[in-house]
């Protein structure tokens, strides 16, 4: 059972602000979304495994006493489960005072390109498409609460880039390069959202973070893998932090102070694999405001009229 870390978001009062967290039924989500509760925040935790989700609870309460979460439903390779819940947090029109994108999945052991129910490629659709619904489906909430929006990248966004003939993988496809288009596309929203947040004068705002290398996680064996030799694999696992030394990263993306550019957010040591949260240069291939346009008009064409929103 995971300790509620020492950190920065100790620090922040969040009682009375609502927080939702994806991907927070295990790994590094479980850990954000303990740390935001420790700082007082209700959370709304919607999971696409109800048994994990309730385990996850059980486990925020043992290290938060009186934690208040609410579980909901939602798998981002379903476009209706998005539809679904968007139209069920609008409904109840309750408080939502921070959105973390965290959920992600990465097949590299299979070499095998997966579509979703909803035709589209499975890390294209719910690493990024899955969450650029969700959140722009959500926006009269944030705006009306000037929430701050927390995008989860991750390393690979840092040596990756969006084939814009080849969005998804279609032509070719490997497990790995999927996923970091797919976390380079969140990052182009997440940037463009900033940017359009501004345009309208709203006051949503945008952090950033990656959580550097987490052996204890899901992933990390398939990514164990596929890093070449035992010496590379053996450096990365000593280098590595924790799910809750991560999720430290998020957090202060979800907390930090809001300046005029989106901050971001990622660990301090060596190769930045793991160790104390701290800001970070953002990813060049996130700063073309071009390239940014360009992925939110296409995917605004890709979901068309599947999620019955319009986004601004």
């Amino acid at each position: 059972m995971s300790r509620t870390p020492a950190s920065p978001v100790a620090r922040s009062d969040l009682r009375g602000r609502t927080a939702l967290v994806t991907g927070a039924s295990d790994g590094v989500g479980v850990e954000i979304a303990r740390g935001l509760a420790a700082a007082g925040a209700d959370l709304v935790l919607p999971v696409r495994n109800r048994a994990k989700g309730e385990r996850a609870v059980e486990s925020i309460r043992a290290t938060v006493p009186g934690a208040r979460v609410s579980l909901r439903d939602l798998d981002l390779a379903r476009l209706e489960t998005v539809r679904a819940l968007a139209d069920e947090l609008r409904a109840e029109r309750g408080p939502l005072d921070i959105l973390v994108l965290n959920a992600g999945i990465v097949l590299l052991g299979d070499p095998e390109r997966h579509v979703s129910v909803d035709g589209f490629e499975l890390h294209f659709q719910t690493n990024f498409l899955g969450h650029f619904a969700l959140t722009t489906a959500l926006l009269p909430l944030l705006e009306e609460r000037r929430a701050r929006v927390a995008v989860q990248l991750s390393l690979a966004a840092g040596v990756s880039r969006v084939l814009w003939d080849d969005l998804q993988s279609e032509r070719h496809y490997r497990p790995l390069r999927a996923y970091g288009a797919s976390k380079v596309a969140l990052g182009l929203f997440g940037y463009e959202l900033a940017r359009r947040s501004r345009a309208r004068g709203s006051d949503v705002t945008v952090g950033f973070s990656h959580p550097g290398v987490v052996p204890g996680t899901a992933i990390a064996p398939a990514m164990r893998a596929r890093g070449g030799n035992s010496a590379g694999r053996a450096l990365s696992e000593r280098l590595g932090g924790t799910p809750a030394q991560a999720a430290q990263c998020a957090l202060l993306a979800a907390t930090a102070p809001a300046e005029e550019a989106p901050s971001f957010f990622g660990p301090s040591g060596v190769f930045h694999f793991g160790g104390p949260p701290a800001p970070q240069r953002p990813y060049r291939r996130l700063a073309d405001p071009a390239d940014c346009a360009r992925l939110w008009g296409l995917a605004e064409r890709l979901l068309g009229e599947r999620i019955g929103t319009t986004a601004p």
